[in-house]
């Protein structure tokens, strides 16, 4: 079973063209998205329009929960007045060039999905694969790749999550977390997509992840869970030059650039 996630295309239709036109190459079983469909870029409906052809199953982001009920807040974290000026302008301009369609799509996703893998020949080798956007707790938390092994490991625990899925900070990463149940090492797995349309990495690349499972996949072998990070090169330059002609910041062209 191969299935690919990926999430934060934040309205950069030919970074969302390039993954696709990879993912196409790469004999997938699903697809799965994490959100933020919009924002930071011009093409909010193009994007939207392009995942709903493929019928992806996609969750909301804040950025889209915002978009789709037209709040001036996308419930972004901004450290400074510049960014939460420019974060303003963003989503002021994502509320005005959206359409009613995209508008009640956006409005109507659901906030996380779960897919349950089980063995029916043993039900202790179920697997429970949850997708959020930023955690299980609210779609706008970020969970950075630092945050201590014990609060990841009861955050999932109580989301009965064996393998956690999310995107939101846009810098992808892979967490193997050991805990010990009925006198067995098992594993959990967090994984951080990383963003298709803004990565914020130092690799101005798309970015999105394969998850394999295979008959033998099991808590107790880490190894056996496969996680691969796909890194894909897009035209930055048409993205940025689209951004410098449309009223949004001429930050944001030069965010693409440097990611």
């Amino acid at each position: 079973m191969r299935i690919a996630l990926f999430s934060d295309i934040h309205a950069n239709l030919p970074a969302l063209e390039a993954v696709f036109a990879d993912m196409d190459k790469q004999n997938l079983d699903a697809i799965y998205c994490l959100g933020d469909l919009v924002g930071y870029a011009t093409w909010p409906n193009e994007v939207v329009t392009e995942i709903r052809k493929r019928k992806i199953p996609t969750i909301a982001g804040n950025y889209d929960e915002g978009v789709g009920l037209s709040s001036p807040n996308c419930g972004c974290a901004y450290k400074t007045d510049t960014e939460q000026t420019l974060g303003q302008q963003s989503i002021d301009y994502t509320n005005l060039v959206v359409t009613e369609e995209t508008q009640n799509y956006l409005r109507m996703l659901p906030r996380h999905l779960r897919v349950t893998f089980m063995d029916n020949s043993d039900e202790a080798n179920k697997i429970e694969m949850l997708l959020v956007h930023g955690s299980p707790r609210k779609t706008n938390e970020y969970l950075f790749e630092d945050r201590p092994e014990k609060s990841f490991l009861r955050m999932m625990e109580e989301a009965q999550a064996d393998l956690l899925f999310f995107g939101h900070t846009h810098k992808p990463y892979h967490r193997v977390l050991p805990y010990e149940h009925e006198g067995q090492t098992r594993y959990r797995h967090a994984v951080n997509i990383g963003s298709v349309g803004k990565p914020k990495d130092s690799d101005s690349r798309s970015c999105y992840v394969i998850l394999e499972l295979t008959p033998e996949s099991t808590l107790t072998n880490p190894e056996s869970i496969q996680v691969q990070f796909v890194r894909i090169a897009y035209d930055v330059e048409k993205a940025a030059a689209a951004i410098e002609n449309s009223p949004l910041p001429n930050e944001f062209a030069g965010m693409l650039r440097t990611a």
